[in-house]
């Protein structure tokens, strides 16, 4: 009866310990991770500023973690194609997605919906943001916002502006604008940011709505001249330039953003890890050169600060695409 009672004592014991070592291997895990290559995903071609910071983040974390960290350009359907591939991805940490405003903006803008952020997706951390900017033509008749406001009421619709296409951040940027200022402008979308500029630089349209780093060449070749930028602050690739809220509209912002997302299902130290290491490549010299570069600032922050805005956003462009009727390209 003794040797009984031991054996069971003894099993019970080992069930205890496994039990204690099935519960720490998420933890033991995450400790571990990366052991092998981890990949970002941007739903857009290499070269423009998303790619440019992703691949900025990423070097830092290589650096301070020791694996490498691979950028894979997956442009396509409104960056449609490289939210549903992360979505599908091992939830293990090794995939995970540069996103920016299109990823709370193509829930309203695509019916059905294409995803649910909010569901599929768990937010790691947000990185920064680079003020969208309305520009013009150097030779327009208006030098600030304030003369384009006045220009604009004065004849309603009868000043163009030129996107890089429907539904793209800086057109819902102007959308949201000219409902803060009552003012009413035609839009002319284009496939992308390079046609509308050459455009506007060629005087067959007065204005455009773009990210800070595609105008910032042709500002300093004098061809362009920067209205305001659509942020809380100036930028310092235009410093001179004023912010909308100088330009009379307080509390007013359409920031292109950028932060790191992964599969919903990625164990939650892992994302905690992974949001640790970001906060470290954000205080890393090269990645805010790389941020300033493109005109914008990083911003450090809770993985929950992130998802609330990612949810506020989604609300927001919800509203918007409703009111103003905006079909995707």
């Amino acid at each position: 009866m003794v040797g009984v009672g031991f054996q069971q004592a003894r099993r019970q014991a080992f069930c205890w310990v496994v039990g204690i070592l099935t519960l720490a291997s998420p933890l033991a895990q995450a400790q571990q991770f990366p052991t092998r290559p981890v990949k970002i995903v941007v739903g857009y071609s290499a070269g423009g500023a998303v790619d440019a910071v992703a691949r900025a983040v990423g070097q830092a974390m290589s650096t301070s973690l020791g694996q490498s960290f691979v950028i894979e350009n997956k442009p396509g359907a409104g960056t449609n194609i490289a939210v549903k591939s992360v979505i599908a991805a091992e939830p293990d940490g090794y995939t995970l997605m540069m996103a920016a405003n299109a990823l709370a903006a193509n829930m309203a803008l695509y019916q059905p919906a294409p995803f649910d952020a909010e569901r599929d997706l768990v937010p790691v951390s947000l990185v920064g943001r680079v003020p969208v900017v309305i520009a013009a033509n150097a030779n327009a008749p208006y030098a600030n916002i304030a003369q384009l406001i006045a220009a604009a009421k004065a004849k309603p619709g009868s000043i163009s502006f030129a996107s890089p296409g429907n539904g793209s951040t800086p057109h819902m940027a102007i959308e949201f604008f000219k409902r803060a200022a009552g003012i009413s402008l035609l839009h002319i979308p284009y496939r992308g940011g390079s046609q509308a500029l050459t455009d506007v630089i060629g005087g067959q349209l007065p204005l455009a709505a773009m990210n800070a780093l595609e105008v910032q060449p042709h500002v300093k070749s004098g061809k362009l001249k920067v209205l305001a930028v659509l942020s809380p602050n100036r930028t310092v690739i235009f410093p001179d330039a004023p912010t909308i809220a100088e330009s009379g509209y307080p509390g007013f912002e359409a920031s292109v953003w950028y932060g790191l997302v992964a599969p919903a299902a990625t164990p939650k130290a892992v994302v905690a890890k992974l949001h640790a290491e970001v906060q470290k490549a954000l205080q890393t010299k090269e990645v805010r050169e790389r941020m300033t570069a493109v005109g914008g600032e990083v911003i450090p922050g809770s993985a929950e600060q992130f998802g609330a805005l990612i949810r506020s956003e989604r609300q927001r462009y919800e509203k918007l695409v409703r009111e103003a009727n905006i079909k995707p390209d």
